[in-house]
Protein backbone atom coordinates (compact mmCIF):
# COMPACT_ATOMS: atom_id res chain seq x y z
CA UNK A 1 0.00 0.00 0.00
CA UNK A 2 1.61 3.21 -1.29
CA UNK A 3 1.40 6.30 1.04
CA UNK A 4 -1.73 8.30 -0.34
CA UNK A 5 -3.45 5.58 0.05
CA UNK A 6 -2.18 5.01 3.84
CA UNK A 7 -2.85 9.12 4.55
CA UNK A 8 -6.62 8.87 2.37
CA UNK A 9 -7.48 5.57 5.06
CA UNK A 10 -5.83 6.49 8.49
CA UNK A 11 -6.34 10.54 8.14
CA UNK A 12 -10.23 10.22 7.36
CA UNK A 13 -10.42 7.73 10.26
CA UNK A 14 -8.95 9.59 13.03
CA UNK A 15 -11.34 12.55 11.53
CA UNK A 16 -14.36 10.53 11.08
CA UNK A 17 -13.98 9.82 14.88
CA UNK A 18 -13.90 13.25 15.61
CA UNK A 19 -15.77 14.16 13.07
CA UNK A 20 -19.77 15.27 12.35
CA UNK A 21 -20.48 11.30 11.68
CA UNK A 22 -22.39 9.67 8.66
CA UNK A 23 -24.56 12.42 8.00
CA UNK A 24 -27.96 11.17 9.51
CA UNK A 25 -30.13 13.01 11.43
CA UNK A 26 -28.44 12.29 15.13
CA UNK A 27 -25.34 10.56 14.22
CA UNK A 28 -23.83 8.77 17.36
CA UNK A 29 -20.47 9.27 18.87
CA UNK A 30 -17.59 7.16 17.42
CA UNK A 31 -16.95 3.98 18.90
CA UNK A 32 -13.81 2.13 19.44
CA UNK A 33 -13.61 -1.49 19.75
CA UNK A 34 -10.57 -3.99 20.40
CA UNK A 35 -10.07 -7.55 20.50
CA UNK A 36 -7.18 -10.15 21.11
CA UNK A 37 -4.92 -10.70 23.62
CA UNK A 38 -2.77 -9.60 26.53
CA UNK A 39 -1.18 -6.74 24.26
CA UNK A 40 -4.41 -5.21 24.32
CA UNK A 41 -7.11 -6.42 27.19
CA UNK A 42 -7.37 -3.47 29.44
CA UNK A 43 -9.06 -5.86 32.60
CA UNK A 44 -11.64 -8.56 31.12
CA UNK A 45 -9.50 -11.26 32.95
CA UNK A 46 -9.87 -9.50 35.75
CA UNK A 47 -13.48 -11.03 35.77
CA UNK A 48 -12.28 -14.49 34.90
CA UNK A 49 -11.02 -17.14 37.23
CA UNK A 50 -7.69 -17.61 34.79
CA UNK A 51 -3.94 -17.13 35.44
CA UNK A 52 -3.58 -14.78 32.94
CA UNK A 53 -4.12 -11.72 34.88
CA UNK A 54 -2.54 -8.06 35.95
CA UNK A 55 -4.56 -7.04 38.36
CA UNK A 56 -1.93 -7.12 41.65
CA UNK A 57 0.68 -4.56 41.33
CA UNK A 58 3.67 -3.60 40.53
CA UNK A 59 1.11 -3.80 37.24
CA UNK A 60 -0.48 -0.06 36.42
CA UNK A 61 2.55 1.57 38.45
CA UNK A 62 2.75 4.47 36.20
CA UNK A 63 -1.50 4.08 35.54
CA UNK A 64 -2.84 7.69 36.57
CA UNK A 65 -4.10 6.00 39.79
CA UNK A 66 -0.84 4.18 40.08
CA UNK A 67 -2.96 1.06 40.83
CA UNK A 68 -2.90 -2.39 38.58
CA UNK A 69 -6.30 -2.37 36.33
CA UNK A 70 -5.81 -5.14 34.29
CA UNK A 71 -3.59 -3.69 31.45
CA UNK A 72 -0.14 -5.76 31.15
CA UNK A 73 1.44 -2.65 31.65
CA UNK A 74 3.22 0.06 33.98
CA UNK A 75 0.71 2.24 32.49
CA UNK A 76 -1.38 2.77 29.66
CA UNK A 77 -1.69 0.00 26.84
CA UNK A 78 -1.39 0.69 23.05
CA UNK A 79 -5.62 1.06 22.95
CA UNK A 80 -5.52 3.41 25.73
CA UNK A 81 -2.79 5.74 23.53
CA UNK A 82 -5.24 5.26 20.42
CA UNK A 83 -7.80 6.66 22.68
CA UNK A 84 -5.99 9.73 23.15
CA UNK A 85 -5.25 10.07 19.68
CA UNK A 86 -8.52 10.44 18.71
CA UNK A 87 -9.57 12.42 21.99
CA UNK A 88 -11.66 9.75 23.32
CA UNK A 89 -11.74 8.18 26.80
CA UNK A 90 -10.90 4.49 26.62
CA UNK A 91 -13.27 1.96 25.98
CA UNK A 92 -14.15 -0.28 28.59
CA UNK A 93 -13.54 -4.02 29.13
CA UNK A 94 -16.41 -5.51 27.77
CA UNK A 95 -17.24 -7.57 31.01
CA UNK A 96 -16.90 -4.29 33.26
CA UNK A 97 -20.37 -3.86 35.02
CA UNK A 98 -20.01 -0.40 34.25
CA UNK A 99 -20.29 -0.53 30.71
CA UNK A 100 -23.86 0.63 30.24
CA UNK A 101 -25.60 3.90 29.35
CA UNK A 102 -23.54 6.39 27.91
CA UNK A 103 -20.84 4.33 28.68
CA UNK A 104 -21.78 2.02 25.13
CA UNK A 105 -21.93 4.65 23.07
CA UNK A 106 -17.78 4.71 23.63
CA UNK A 107 -17.33 1.32 23.03
CA UNK A 108 -16.11 -1.89 24.18
CA UNK A 109 -12.75 -3.47 24.63
CA UNK A 110 -13.16 -7.60 24.04
CA UNK A 111 -9.59 -8.72 24.45
CA UNK A 112 -8.64 -11.44 26.75
CA UNK A 113 -4.96 -12.42 28.00
CA UNK A 114 -3.75 -15.75 26.60
CA UNK A 115 -6.15 -16.05 23.65
CA UNK A 116 -4.87 -16.35 19.86
CA UNK A 117 -6.39 -17.32 16.32
CA UNK A 118 -6.67 -20.88 17.61
CA UNK A 119 -9.08 -22.29 20.22
CA UNK A 120 -6.15 -24.41 21.64
CA UNK A 121 -3.93 -21.55 22.30
CA UNK A 122 -3.38 -20.38 25.62
CA UNK A 123 -5.14 -23.40 27.37
CA UNK A 124 -2.88 -23.35 30.17
CA UNK A 125 -4.58 -20.76 31.35
CA UNK A 126 -8.00 -21.93 31.66
CA UNK A 127 -10.88 -19.63 31.57
CA UNK A 128 -10.10 -17.14 28.78
CA UNK A 129 -12.32 -15.36 26.14
CA UNK A 130 -11.40 -16.92 22.94
CA UNK A 131 -12.18 -14.99 19.76
CA UNK A 132 -15.32 -17.02 19.19
CA UNK A 133 -16.54 -15.85 22.00
CA UNK A 134 -15.08 -12.12 21.42
CA UNK A 135 -16.79 -11.95 18.74
CA UNK A 136 -20.32 -13.40 19.59
CA UNK A 137 -19.70 -11.20 22.57
CA UNK A 138 -19.37 -8.05 20.24
CA UNK A 139 -22.76 -9.10 18.56
CA UNK A 140 -24.23 -9.44 22.13
CA UNK A 141 -23.25 -5.97 22.89
CA UNK A 142 -24.74 -4.42 19.56
CA UNK A 143 -28.24 -5.48 20.99
CA UNK A 144 -27.29 -3.61 23.77
CA UNK A 145 -26.30 -0.71 22.16
CA UNK A 146 -29.52 -0.80 19.71
CA UNK A 147 -31.71 -1.05 22.60
CA UNK A 148 -29.89 1.70 24.90
CA UNK A 149 -29.97 4.40 21.90
CA UNK A 150 -33.89 2.91 20.69
CA UNK A 151 -32.72 2.63 17.32
CA UNK A 152 -31.51 -0.26 15.56
CA UNK A 153 -30.22 1.73 12.10
CA UNK A 154 -28.57 4.11 14.69
CA UNK A 155 -26.38 1.01 16.24
CA UNK A 156 -25.66 -0.41 13.00
CA UNK A 157 -24.06 3.08 11.67
CA UNK A 158 -21.85 3.32 14.79
CA UNK A 159 -20.26 0.10 14.67
CA UNK A 160 -19.46 0.42 10.98
CA UNK A 161 -18.11 3.97 11.26
CA UNK A 162 -16.06 2.82 14.10
CA UNK A 163 -12.58 1.87 14.48
CA UNK A 164 -11.42 -1.63 15.27
CA UNK A 165 -8.54 -3.21 16.23
CA UNK A 166 -7.65 -6.48 16.67
CA UNK A 167 -4.60 -8.13 17.86
CA UNK A 168 -3.45 -12.05 17.38
CA UNK A 169 -1.49 -14.45 16.69
CA UNK A 170 1.50 -14.43 18.74
CA UNK A 171 0.08 -16.64 21.56
CA UNK A 172 -0.61 -19.14 18.63
CA UNK A 173 3.40 -19.57 18.69
CA UNK A 174 4.81 -18.86 21.89
CA UNK A 175 1.56 -20.34 24.14
CA UNK A 176 1.26 -23.38 21.25
CA UNK A 177 3.66 -24.38 18.40
CA UNK A 178 6.85 -23.37 20.17
CA UNK A 179 5.16 -23.84 24.03
CA UNK A 180 7.20 -27.03 24.63
CA UNK A 181 9.33 -29.18 22.44
CA UNK A 182 7.47 -31.37 20.20
CA UNK A 183 4.12 -29.54 20.88
CA UNK A 184 0.89 -31.09 19.50
CA UNK A 185 0.41 -28.43 16.80
CA UNK A 186 4.47 -28.89 16.26
CA UNK A 187 3.99 -32.56 15.31
CA UNK A 188 0.86 -31.84 13.64
CA UNK A 189 2.47 -29.40 11.23
CA UNK A 190 5.74 -28.12 9.78
CA UNK A 191 6.05 -24.28 10.70
CA UNK A 192 4.96 -23.14 6.86
CA UNK A 193 2.27 -25.40 7.22
CA UNK A 194 0.89 -23.91 10.75
CA UNK A 195 1.71 -20.56 9.15
CA UNK A 196 -1.21 -21.40 6.47
CA UNK A 197 -3.47 -23.04 8.96
CA UNK A 198 -3.13 -20.01 10.88
CA UNK A 199 -3.74 -17.70 8.34
CA UNK A 200 -7.19 -19.73 6.96
CA UNK A 201 -8.40 -19.70 10.43
CA UNK A 202 -7.51 -15.64 10.61
CA UNK A 203 -9.35 -15.61 7.55
CA UNK A 204 -12.50 -16.56 9.02
CA UNK A 205 -12.25 -14.59 11.92
CA UNK A 206 -11.87 -11.37 9.82
CA UNK A 207 -14.38 -11.97 7.78
CA UNK A 208 -17.27 -12.74 10.72
CA UNK A 209 -15.99 -8.89 11.87
CA UNK A 210 -16.91 -8.19 8.64
CA UNK A 211 -19.81 -9.78 8.63
CA UNK A 212 -20.93 -7.97 12.22
CA UNK A 213 -20.13 -5.14 10.31
CA UNK A 214 -16.60 -4.00 11.19
CA UNK A 215 -15.46 -1.57 7.74
CA UNK A 216 -12.21 0.21 9.50
CA UNK A 217 -9.98 -2.46 11.02
CA UNK A 218 -6.35 -2.23 12.26
CA UNK A 219 -4.80 -5.18 12.46
CA UNK A 220 -1.81 -5.81 14.11
CA UNK A 221 1.02 -7.96 12.90
CA UNK A 222 3.04 -10.12 14.92
CA UNK A 223 6.07 -8.66 16.93
CA UNK A 224 9.73 -9.91 17.14
CA UNK A 225 8.54 -12.93 19.74
CA UNK A 226 12.17 -13.82 19.24
CA UNK A 227 13.24 -10.92 21.10
CA UNK A 228 11.13 -10.48 23.78
CA UNK A 229 12.59 -11.28 27.67
CA UNK A 230 10.84 -14.37 28.18
CA UNK A 231 12.52 -16.19 25.18
CA UNK A 232 16.26 -14.50 25.43
CA UNK A 233 15.90 -16.30 29.25
CA UNK A 234 15.19 -19.61 27.49
CA UNK A 235 17.36 -19.20 24.71
CA UNK A 236 19.83 -16.27 24.38
CA UNK A 237 23.15 -16.25 26.03
CA UNK A 238 24.37 -12.53 24.71
CA UNK A 239 21.02 -11.10 24.28
CA UNK A 240 20.21 -12.16 20.26
CA UNK A 241 17.10 -13.07 19.36
CA UNK A 242 15.93 -16.60 18.85
CA UNK A 243 16.70 -16.97 15.74
CA UNK A 244 13.58 -19.99 15.35
CA UNK A 245 10.79 -17.51 16.64
CA UNK A 246 12.21 -15.10 14.61
CA UNK A 247 11.68 -17.60 11.57
CA UNK A 248 8.25 -17.66 12.34
CA UNK A 249 7.21 -14.19 12.63
CA UNK A 250 8.93 -13.32 9.81
CA UNK A 251 7.14 -15.82 7.52
CA UNK A 252 3.76 -15.07 9.02
CA UNK A 253 3.71 -11.18 8.60
CA UNK A 254 3.76 -10.72 5.16
CA UNK A 255 1.76 -14.07 4.18
CA UNK A 256 -0.80 -11.47 6.87
CA UNK A 257 -1.00 -8.56 4.97
CA UNK A 258 -1.45 -10.40 1.73
CA UNK A 259 -4.72 -11.74 3.25
CA UNK A 260 -5.58 -8.33 4.25
CA UNK A 261 -5.31 -7.58 0.72
CA UNK A 262 -7.16 -10.83 -0.47
CA UNK A 263 -10.29 -9.76 2.05
CA UNK A 264 -9.78 -6.48 1.19
CA UNK A 265 -10.36 -6.52 -2.93
CA UNK A 266 -13.10 -9.47 -1.55
CA UNK A 267 -15.07 -6.99 0.33
CA UNK A 268 -15.39 -3.78 -2.50
CA UNK A 269 -11.83 -3.52 -3.44
CA UNK A 270 -12.51 0.46 -2.57
CA UNK A 271 -11.06 1.87 0.62
CA UNK A 272 -9.77 -0.86 2.46
CA UNK A 273 -11.66 -2.67 5.33
CA UNK A 274 -8.71 -4.21 6.75
CA UNK A 275 -4.69 -1.81 7.26
CA UNK A 276 -2.10 -4.45 8.66
CA UNK A 277 0.29 -2.79 11.35
CA UNK A 278 4.17 -4.23 10.81
CA UNK A 279 4.73 -4.73 14.66
CA UNK A 280 7.73 -6.45 13.80
CA UNK A 281 9.10 -3.87 11.98
CA UNK A 282 8.24 -0.84 14.56
CA UNK A 283 9.73 -3.04 17.24
CA UNK A 284 12.99 -3.77 15.19
CA UNK A 285 13.74 -0.13 15.41
CA UNK A 286 13.68 -0.11 19.07
CA UNK A 287 15.50 -3.59 19.55
CA UNK A 288 18.52 -2.68 16.70
CA UNK A 289 19.41 0.61 18.29
CA UNK A 290 17.03 1.32 21.52
CA UNK A 291 19.13 3.80 22.68
CA UNK A 292 18.06 6.48 19.35
CA UNK A 293 14.93 5.91 21.09
CA UNK A 294 15.77 6.80 24.53
CA UNK A 295 15.70 3.83 25.65
CA UNK A 296 18.51 2.16 27.49
CA UNK A 297 18.19 -1.68 26.98
CA UNK A 298 15.84 -3.62 24.70
CA UNK A 299 16.98 -7.33 25.83
CA UNK A 300 16.15 -7.04 29.89
CA UNK A 301 12.53 -6.08 31.39
CA UNK A 302 11.73 -3.97 34.10
CA UNK A 303 10.08 -6.28 36.14
CA UNK A 304 10.77 -9.87 36.21
CA UNK A 305 13.52 -12.25 37.77
CA UNK A 306 16.38 -14.30 36.70
CA UNK A 307 18.36 -13.52 33.35
CA UNK A 308 16.72 -10.62 31.45
CA UNK A 309 14.36 -10.67 34.31
CA UNK A 310 12.69 -12.33 31.65
CA UNK A 311 11.51 -15.62 34.07
CA UNK A 312 8.03 -16.00 35.36
CA UNK A 313 6.08 -13.32 36.35
CA UNK A 314 5.93 -9.80 37.62
CA UNK A 315 5.04 -9.40 40.81
CA UNK A 316 5.95 -7.98 44.41
CA UNK A 317 8.61 -9.76 45.16
CA UNK A 318 10.01 -9.43 41.59
CA UNK A 319 13.05 -6.84 40.57
CA UNK A 320 11.86 -3.37 39.58
CA UNK A 321 13.75 -1.21 37.45
CA UNK A 322 13.38 2.25 38.75
CA UNK A 323 12.91 4.63 35.50
CA UNK A 324 10.34 2.52 33.18
CA UNK A 325 10.78 5.02 30.31
CA UNK A 326 14.43 3.45 29.69
CA UNK A 327 13.20 -0.01 28.88
CA UNK A 328 11.19 -1.22 25.99
CA UNK A 329 10.12 -3.98 27.35
CA UNK A 330 7.73 -3.64 30.78
CA UNK A 331 7.64 -7.23 31.86
CA UNK A 332 8.99 -10.56 30.00
CA UNK A 333 6.48 -10.20 27.15
CA UNK A 334 4.79 -6.82 26.89
CA UNK A 335 6.39 -3.14 26.08
CA UNK A 336 6.05 -0.49 28.34
CA UNK A 337 3.97 2.61 28.61
CA UNK A 338 6.65 4.90 26.84
CA UNK A 339 7.75 1.53 24.08
CA UNK A 340 3.81 2.05 23.40
CA UNK A 341 3.21 5.33 23.03
CA UNK A 342 6.25 5.44 20.55
CA UNK A 343 4.28 2.27 18.53
CA UNK A 344 1.41 3.95 18.38
CA UNK A 345 2.50 7.31 16.55
CA UNK A 346 4.75 5.35 14.52
CA UNK A 347 1.15 3.53 12.64
CA UNK A 348 -1.26 6.27 13.38
CA UNK A 349 1.00 8.75 11.86
CA UNK A 350 4.64 7.32 10.49
CA UNK A 351 5.68 6.00 7.04
CA UNK A 352 4.25 3.82 4.56
CA UNK A 353 6.87 1.35 6.33
CA UNK A 354 4.75 0.46 9.41
CA UNK A 355 1.72 -0.18 7.63
CA UNK A 356 0.08 -2.50 4.52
Amino acid sequence: MDALLVTTFLVPVVALLLGSGSGSAAPLPRAFFVFGDSLVDNGNNNYLMTTARADAPPYGIDFPTHLPTGRFSNGLNIPDIISEHLGSQPALPYLSPDLRGDQLLVGANFASAGVGILNDTGIQFVNIIRIGQQLRNFQEYQQRLAAFVGDEDAARQAVSDALVLITLGGNDFVNNYYLVPYSARSREFSLPDYVTYLLSEYAQVLDRLYDLGARRVLVQGVGPIGCVPAELALHSLDGTCDAELQRAAEMYNPRLMALLEELNARHGGGDPVFVGVNMQRIHNDFIDDPRAYGFQTATDACCGQGRFNGLGLCTVMSSLCADRDAYVFWDNFHPTERANRLIVQQFMYGTADYIA
